[in-house]
């Protein structure tokens, strides 16, 4: 590079330099941006196979393989959302300096594409300890093209859904619908799959080719959603940048703290939206999805166990909604408490006791969690037929409250950018691959002692037999929520009184 060009990049580096240094200087978002790509590919790839297969009623796709590609999709989106929100109000602070919004948005992207370099390099990593590659130069392509994709898809989303939880939902629900319903997850040749981002990515990345490509080819329609992704991000990006909002919140006592809550939780149209919208794709999608087969499934009824066969797609759509209710429940606990922080703050030293504070905000956490599982319980009624109606719906609910525990936890310890990722994984590889009976008879022994544990042997118990044979797990499960209650009120106690010695020092 000559002088003259060092120079006239120079800016832009230190600009790129300080918004890495903003975005490291709360360590915990580095660790998990390494953490969460590795654990998923290490310890769920297998689990996700499985399931991917037993979805498809059949093997044929290396679908361990795409789960790389999945990590470093879902954490360059993530991350990059977070970058573009985060900052939208620096950023026009530095535009009305006189900073260029080109050399704005060159930084951005820089920043971007380094989260995105350093996520797919653990993802890899993690797939080649786990797996090994046999064709790394299509498995590195492939992962690096999910990851640049989710990077434009989180940046368009950062533009456009200025709430934190109404984007991470957003996100998830784009990434879930993508993962699970292409390629690499029902198998299906739909028509509509074509459309997803990462169709042609997945089926070339796997070495699977599609037949439906053209005269461009799998590679070509995938470089071209590539690029075309990373092009329209960039423009929405710079023309969004002329604006910035900002969102209050107002409380009172115990009761009108309670009600103005839920007053702010109703002025979130697109939150209740996607509330209801997120479950019923989720359970839907899953009824869509499922092969037509038996599956069999180890009860318990009258105390004896032993495997039953049922028919798949009648039970498959029932054993989703918990792991859609859990992950949902846990992602609003965390923004609920987190976003409410600064109001708390204020309460607090308007002499209110920590104790009314701390109960309106539960009480919002628990009316979110109210709205999530009847909704998707609305939609699992019309595909699926629980053999204790009551009990089940009553169980979903304990299981929103124990997840949403999870997320009130996560918040004021990890902050919003790390605790979206822990709160999005917890209840995925807990309910959804470590817990499911759809993947193994029994699971390890050590996950008897994760939250999902008691939960899944009363779920299943509830949905598929006549009579209730789970006592002890029920009773572990209690266990579980009363003491996520119990740690939730005292994390939450502890930041607030930190958040007012802050202010008051």
């Amino acid at each position: 590079m000559t002088t003259a060009a060092h120079e006239q990049w120079r800016p832009t580096l230190l600009l790129t330099r300080s918004f890495i240094t903003d975005y490291v200087r709360n360590p915990v978002n580095l660790i998990m941006l390494v953490l969460v790509p590795g654990v998923f590919v290490l310890v769920a790839a297998g689990s996700i196979a499985d399931a991917m297969e037993l979805l498809r009623g059949s093997p044929g796709m290396a679908t361990q393989i795409a789960t790389a590609g999945w990590a470093a999709g879902f954490l360059s989106g993530l991350a990059m959302y977070f970058q573009v929100r985060s900052a939208h109000a620096a950023d026009r602070r530095m535009l009305l300096a006189g900073v260029s919004s080109a050399r704005l948005l060159a930084a951005r992207a820089g920043t971007g594409l380094l989260m995105a370099g350093l996520v797919t390099t653990v993802a890899l990593i993690a797939l080649a300890v786990r797996t090994g590659i046999d064709n790394p130069g299509r498995v590195i392509a492939g992962t690096l093209m999910f990851a640049l994709i989710y990077l434009a898809i989180g940046a368009l989303i950062g533009v456009a859904v200025s709430n934190p939880v109404n984007g991470a939902v957003v996100i998830l629900l784009v990434w879930m619908i993508d993962v699970f319903v292409g390629p690499g997850g029902s198998g299906g040749d739909y028509a509509f799959t074509r459309w997803f981002p990462t169709h042609f990515v997945t089926l070339w990345m796997v070495g699977t080719p599609s037949r439906h490509g053209g005269q461009l080819g799998d590679l070509g329609i995938s470089l071209v959603w590539v690029v075309g992704a990373l092009v329209v991000a960039g423009a929405v990006v710079a023309a969004g940048s002329r604006t910035a909002r900002r969102h209050r919140r107002s409380a009172g006592q115990l009761l009108t703290a309670l009600r103005f809550g839920l007053v702010d939780l109703r002025r979130n149209p697109v939150l209740l939206v996607l509330l209801v919208l997120v479950p019923v794709l989720f359970v839907l999608l899953a009824k869509a999805t499922t092969p037509a087969r038996p599956l069999v499934v180890a009860v318990t009824e009258s105390g004896s166990t032993s495997n039953q066969a049922f028919w798949f797609p009648d039970v498959h759509a029932g054993a989703m909604a918990p792991i859609g209710i859990g992950a949902l429940a846990a992602l609003v606990g965390m923004f609920v408490v987190v976003d409410a922080a600064g109001g708390d703050r204020r309460l607090r030293l308007a002499g209110y006791r920590t104790s009314v504070v701390l109960s309106a905000r539960l009480g919002v956490v628990a009316a979110a969690t109210i709205v999530i599982t009847v909704a998707t319980l609305a939609v699992t009624a019309t595909v699926f037929n629980p053999k204790q109606w009551v009990a089940f719906a009553a169980v979903n609910l304990l299981v929103a409250a124990t997840y949403a525990m999870i997320g009130v936890i996560i918040g004021p310890l990890l902050g919003k950018v790390a605790g979206v990722f822990v709160a999005f994984l917890i209840p995925f590889l807990d309910l959804g691959i470590i817990q499911s009976p759809m993947l193994r008879p029994e699971p390890e022994q050590w996950a008897n002692l994760l939250p999902g544990y008691g939960w899944t042997k009363v779920l299943f118990d509830t949905g598929l037999t006549a009579h209730f044979d789970q006592t002890g797990p029920l009773l572990a499960a209690l266990a579980w929520l009363s003491g996520l209650l119990l740690v939730a009120s005292l994390v939450l106690a502890r930041s607030r009184r930190q958040g007012l010695n802050r202010v008051a020092g």
